[in-house]
Formats: structure tokens, sequence, C-alpha cells
């Protein structure tokens, strides 16, 4: 049995110094170190030897085994080193080309109308605030004024998660949220910029989502003539400042009196033309002085304190801005449309 390990190992070995590639190293493996290969075949017949024989065949058949699979891993190492070789002589850079210039992106024109609203508003001294998207029925509804079955709730129908939970159809609940942190202290100057949800069929002028900013300004003796000079000042820093601004009476829950303000035209200067209907005013907000209220939901007393609070949506200030027909072009992802935006 010793005579056939020791021709085993010599076969094995002469076999496997000619070996040129992994497959076939492999199968030498397996024919003579698997588990039907030759050494075991060989090993096999240990069963008939004596007591006194077995631990020297033994120790034969494991250097037989240590000698083989010495020489398949010093090939596998050789083989490998190759392969990374030819590798990396295959991907070599050539550092001499020149280079490729990368694409470069650029802001989505929502996000530059919202960018530059925040700058004209933290400029006039207002904060930031920002509340859930997915608001209670309390915060988006009753603590502004409008209890349940409230007629109004009817223009601002929304995506119901319970019969509590909902998704926010204005930011407005970030402004009683506010005044809550506040506890009763003034001044509160803040703007609420975020998504917005409300059960509408996508058309040209509509979304079911889009994205709003809110104002809210609490102290004392504040007047429905310091809202119109804070509109007057951004709708000239956003559209030019030979721009307009006119009120008209309007109704909104949350504020009293309320009104809904116009721009003169952005296209024409107010002469008349097709994207006004020849009126020379364009809407664009709503606002109103803080109902007492809503002021007293929040935690404060309409005797001592009043606000004003505004509202406007950040697609119509854009499709003004930039003459855009169509709401669903900010949506689309189409590059042509956006493109246009990148170096503005």
């Amino acid at each position: 049995m010793k005579e056939k390990l020791e021709a085993l190992r010599q076969e094995a070995l002469d076999q496997l110094q000619g070996v040129e590639d992994v497959q076939k190293l492999n199968d030498l493996r397996v024919k003579y170190l698997g588990k039907k290969g030759a050494l075991t075949e060989i090993l096999r017949g240990m069963g008939a030897l004596s007591a006194e024989e077995r631990p020297v065949i033994g120790q034969v058949g494991n250097e037989v085994r240590g000698a083989i699979e010495a020489l398949i891993e010093s090939k596998q190492d050789a083989f490998q080193k190759a392969e990374t070789e030819q590798r990396l002589q295959a991907e070599k850079v050539d550092v001499t080309l020149p280079g490729r210039k990368m694409a470069q992106g650029g802001v989505h024109p929502l996000n530059k109308v919202i960018e530059e609203i925040e700058e004209i508003f933290i400029g006039m001294g207002y904060h930031i605030a920002e509340g859930p998207e997915v608001e209670t029925d309390y915060y988006n509804f009753e603590a502004l004024n409008l209890p349940k079955n409230h007629p109004a709730r009817d223009m601002q129908d929304t995506f119901y998660i319970t019969e509590e939970l909902l998704m926010r159809t204005q930011t407005s609940p970030v402004q009683i949220r506010t005044m809550e942190k506040m506890e009763g202290e003034v001044p509160v100057k803040i703007i609420c910029p975020g998504k917005v949800y409300r059960r509408d069929d996508d058309d040209a002028t509509h979304s079911f989502q889009f994205n709003q900013i809110e104002g809210l300004v609490i102290g004392e003796n504040i007047r429905m003539s310091d809202l119109k000079g804070t509109l007057l000042q951004f709708v000239q820093e956003m559209f030019g400042p030979n721009t307009q601004i006119r009120l008209r009476p309007s109704f909104f829950p949350f504020t009293e009196p309320s009104a809904e303000v116009d721009v003169t035209c952005v296209k024409c200067g107010g002469n008349g033309c097709r994207m006004c209907k020849q009126t020379g005013w364009l809407e664009i907000l709503g606002c109103g002085m803080v109902h007492p209220k809503v002021l007293e939901m929040g935690g404060y007393d309409p005797e001592k304190y009043s606000g004003f609070a505004f509202g406007m949506g950040v697609e119509r200030i854009a499709i003004l801005k930039y003459g855009i027909d169509d709401i669903r072009h900010f949506y689309s992802s189409d590059l042509a449309f956006l493109k246009q935006f990148a170096r503005m």
C-alpha cells in the first residue's frame, strides 16, 4: 500500500505540473483528493492492515495528501496573480486623455422660488417654521376656527388616514403649533413652507399635491396696513419694483377681515392682456387679520394682541414669475423643461 501511495503522489505531481488552466486544476483535485478520488480509494484498504501497519500507512497517506494540496494551492495562487495582472492591463487608464466633463444639474424651479421667497421674508426678520405633513384634524381644522361639519371644509377636502389623521391641506397647522410653543410670548414672525394635499383632479392649474408658504405675525397693535405694506414689499422684490397690489374682500374662517391679493399683471404691467383677461391684475394669495378665536386657540389674548396671516401657492408664484402655462410641468421630470432654469 505504501508503494501505491508513493506512485500516486508522483503521478499526481507530474499531472499538476503541466496544468495550464483553473478548470483542469479543479478536475485533478477531484480526481486525486475527492471523496471518490484515487487517494481515498487506496486508504479504504487500511482496514485490512495490522495494527502496527496502520499508523505508518496513515502518516504516508497524510504526506501524500499534503504534497498534492500544496502544489494545487501554489498553482491556484499563480493563476490568480496572472488573472489579476491581465485584468489590470486591460483596465489600465490612459492618464494623458482629456477629462470628460460631468453633466451639471440645477435647482428645480419650485425650489428656486421657495428659496427666493424665504430670502425675502428672512430679510424682513421672519423665521422659518416647519411641521408634519400628516396632521390631526384638530390642528388642520378645529384650531383654525373650522369645527367639524363646517361648510368651509368642503373647499379643502383631503386624504384621510383615520377619522382624526389626515394629509394636511395647508401649512396653517404650523402656525398653531408655533403659537403653542411660544406660550403667549411675542413677537411671532414666521413663514411656513411645505407640501400640502387636497383631493383635486390634476389639470393645468390644479394638483392633488402642491407647495404652499404661509406667514404669521402676532404682536401688539398689528394692523391691516402692516399686512399690506409687508405684501407690497414682497411682490416688489419678487416681481419687480413697479409691481402694485390690490386687496379684495374675501372670506377665510381663520382671518377676519380677509382679503384676496392681486398684483399688476407680470406680462403687460397692468395694461391688460390675454394673461390677465384684460383686467391688468392677477390673483396670487389670500390674507387677513388673525381671527380672535384662532388667537385664543393658540394661547394669545385677542384683547391684547393682534396679528395677520397670509398664504400663497408656490406653483402659482412660479407660473407667474416664469410664464409657465401648465402646473404639471413641475412634476413631469422633463429634462427639456427643467434645463431652462439651470442657469437662472
